[in-house]
């Protein structure tokens, strides 16, 4: 059992918000390709198909992530912090969503 490589424990929000992502990117780069062929191959077209890139990247919320994040840590510290059961310790961040499941 202890040859085994080790699973990472990742919680179902964190592994939607994943794979939401990599279809808003995917989404994205076709968006831009197509914007790039509606507008013609001429001239420097790769530049073009980059800006068009930077400026539809506000696509993908990287602040939803951050926000998520910072959500976790609240709630474990609220945990932590709790006086109702005394010594009660929050070992993972995933911990809110687990109770939030039950």
């Amino acid at each position: 059992m202890n040859s085994k490589v080790p699973t990472s424990k990742t919680s179902m929000l964190d592994l939607e918000i994943n794979y939401l992502s990599k279809i808003l990117f995917v989404l994205m780069l076709i968006l831009s390709f197509s914007i790039v062929l509606l507008n013609g191959f001429h001239g420097e077209w790769l530049l073009f198909y980059f800006r068009v890139v930077l400026l539809l990247s506000s696509i993908i919320p990287i602040s939803l992530r951050v926000n998520l994040d910072l959500a976790k840590m609240w709630y474990s510290y609220c945990i932590n912090i709790d006086t109702l059961i005394p010594g009660t310790i929050a070992r993972n961040s995933t911990i809110p969503e687990e109770l939030g499941r039950i």
